[in-house]
Parts: C-alpha cells; sequence; structure tokens
C-alpha cells in the first residue's frame, strides 16, 4: 500500500508545499516566491518574508494536495522544515503542520532544511542509494557532508564565516546587480577571462575539508575600490569570472580531496548555489577524470522547495523520527540533529 507525505517548507523566501508518493514520487510541488518581493530591498527582509508566508501557507497547500488528486486524509504522515532558517519564516510552517497534524491525527515529522536539500538528488536520481559524499552549497551553508546512510550524517567540514552563496550575493550587490545575484555573477562569468585576476582561496592544504569566503570577498571588494578610486576601467566580466573561479575550484579541489579519504565514489550537489553552471561544469568534469559517479538535482530541486522536504519526511517516518505538538522552529540547529523526536 502506498504511502502518502505532505510536505511544508517555509524557511527563508519560499513558501512550499508538496505531495510525495511512496517517498521519491512527487506529485505535487507548488512554490510561491518571494523573489520579486524583496528584490527592491537587495535582499531577504525577514519581517515582510514572514508574512508572505502566513498569506500564502494554506492556498499553497491547498494546490499541493489538489494538483496531486489526493485528500488530506489520505496522507500519512506530515513533513516540516523546522530548521535552520528565519526563525519568523519557519515558524509559519512549523504552525501550519501543527495545526493539521492537531486536527486530523496525522503523525508529524520535523525535517532539517538542509537534509532536504541533500535528499532532493534522491527525487532526481532514483537508482541514488547511500552511502555518498556531498556538497552542500547554499546562501546560508557550505559543507561537506558523508551520507552514510539513510539517518546517518557526517559533517567532514563547513564554513567558518561566509557561504558561498553568500559572498556571490554580497559582491553582486556591489558590482550593481539585482538580488539574488548569484545567476548574474555566473552568467557574466562565461565571458570573462577566470585567469585575469587572481584571487586568493583560503584553507586550501589537502586534508583542510573547511571553508572560508570572507577573505575572497574582502580581496574582490578591494580590488574593485582600489580601481575606482584610481579610475582605472573595471572588466566586469573578468572580476565576475575570476571570483567565481575562486570559489568553484576551493569547492571542486575539496570534494576530490574529500572523496578520495573517505574512499566515496558517489558525489552529489546539494543547494541553491548547485544550480551555478560553472561549478556543475567543474564538479562533472572532476568526477569524470577521477572515475567518481555524478549526481545532481535539477534547478527546480536545487532551490528551496517541499518535495526535498517530503523526501527526507517519508525516510524519518520509516526510521519512526516523529514529533508531538511540542515542536518549535530552531533557526540554528546542527545537521543530523534528534531533537523533537518522540521518546528523546
Amino acid at each position: 500500500m502506498s504511502v502518502y507525505t505532505l510536505a511544508l517548507e517555509s524557511s527563508c523566501d519560499e513558501t512550499s508545499a508538496a505531495v510525495l508518493k511512496d517517498g521519491r514520487t512527487v506529485l505535487s510541488n507548488v512554490i510561491s516566491s518571494q523573489v520579486p518581493i524583496h528584490r527592491k530591498f537587495g535582499g531577504v527582509v525577514p519581517e515582510i518574508a514572514s508574512r508572505h508566508h502566513i498569506e500564502q501557507v494554506i492556498p499553497v497547500i491547498d494546490q499541493a494536495l489538489e494538483d496531486a488528486n489526493v485528500k488530506l486524509e489520505d496522507i500519512d504522515h506530515i513533513g516540516v522544515t523546522y530548521g535552520p532558517g528565519l526563525v519568523g519564516a519557519l515558524l509559519v510552517g512549523v504552525a501550519a503542520a501543527k495545526g493539521l497534524s492537531f486536527a486530523t491525527g496525522i503523525p508529524l515529522v520535523p525535517v532539517h532544511h538542509m537534509e532536504g536539500h541533500i535528499f532532493a538528488n534522491f527525487l532526481a536520481n532514483p537508482t541514488l542509494e547511500p552511502p555518498f559524499l556531498s556538497l552542500v552549497v547554499s546562501g546560508g551553508h557550505t559543507m561537506l557532508v558523508h551520507v552514510k546512510d539513510y539517518e546517518e550524517f557526517q559533517i567532514l567540514g563547513q564554513t567558518r564565516d561566509d557561504a558561498a552563496g553568500e559572498a556571490f550575493d554580497k559582491i553582486a550587490r556591489v558590482m550593481g546587480f539585482p538580488y539574488p545575484g548569484g545567476p548574474h555573477i555566473d552568467a557574466l562569468a562565461k565571458e570573462g577571462n577566470p585567469n585575469a585576476i587572481e584571487f586568493p582561496k583560503a584553507l586550501s592544504e589537502p586534508g583542510n575539508f573547511e571553508f572560508s569566503f570572507s577573505g575572497l570577498k574582502s580581496a574582490v571588494l578591494n580590488y574593485l575600490n582600489s580601481k575606482s578610486q584610481k579610475g582605472e576601467d573595471i572588466h566586469q566580466a573578468d572580476v565576475a569570472a575570476s571570483f567565481q573561479k575562486a570559489i568553484v575550484d576551493v569547492l571542486v579541489d575539496k570534494t576530490k580531496d574529500a572523496a578520495h579519504t573517505l574512499g566515496e565514489t558517489n558525489i552529489t550537489i546539494a543547494g541553491g548555489v548547485s544550480a551555478n553552471q560553472g561549478l556543475q561544469v567543474a564538479l562533472e568534469a572532476m568526477c569524470k577524470e577521477e572515475g567518481f559517479t555524478y549526481y545532481k538535482p535539477g534547478k527546480i530541486l536545487s532551490t528551496d522547495n517541499a518535495a526535498m522536504i517530503g523526501c527526507r519526511a517519508y525516510y524519518m517516518a520509516q526510521a519512526g523520527k516523529f514529533c508531538d505538538l511540542h515542536l518549535n522552529a530552531k533557526p540554528s540547529v546542527p545537521i543530523g540533529t534528534v531533537a523533537w523526536v518522540e521518546g528523546k
């Protein structure tokens, strides 16, 4: 008998609901994006994001059920992102999920947002099974995670300061591009010379799986300010290409090093920055050269969406990891955390 999952995601600026069948078949994945709303402010405004989630969460749930041709009484469990993310935004999704669970008696599953991103790969790649190495790159996180099993994760290293996506958006804003800036840098980089400017690559020694992009960000800002003060021309395409290369080289080299250290040959990428074409091309080329098998989630599943949360919720439910109505939003929570689980 099939298992149906209703999932909610509201960690940042997308309100999303999805219905999945047996964990890996997406019956619906509805996303209400706030990007046009926040663009005028140059980034996400938490209070505005929360209010938009309140307006959209019920219509999005209704649409997801309708698109899936499934009724609420058919749902076996409800998965919801409880962290990490913007606390006000998270609270909206958590409150909606708890309300539905209370009213219907449907079990509740608390999902870690970054675990959801990793599990997006299961939706895009039906043959993928653990173990594998995952490079997780988003606006707020950059980490290498060894996925040993569906319920066992090991963080090999993560960013000490800025995440890669955060660095992309900050440099893009300085260069005059609207939010979100990462895609603009990616597009412009294709027109530039990636070797035109040598920007620093921190923590690049072998065996170090930590990341740091604050120094790179400062170096690019100093370069742009210096050129501007001297009245010299700035070749934006070269800046974009060189900046992107500095980030991509670090991400790819550390992934390769980690894979060899672990003896893993299956490599996945996850998170919003996984849609970056420069990163995808470089990572795929590295995997081909090293004999690794490369998996990616695809553009829609790279962004924040409820389908990935539903996939993670399904496997948590199979492991009996449900929670009660004391579930609360957690703006900062380590991956692999089992807080909120009944009996813990």
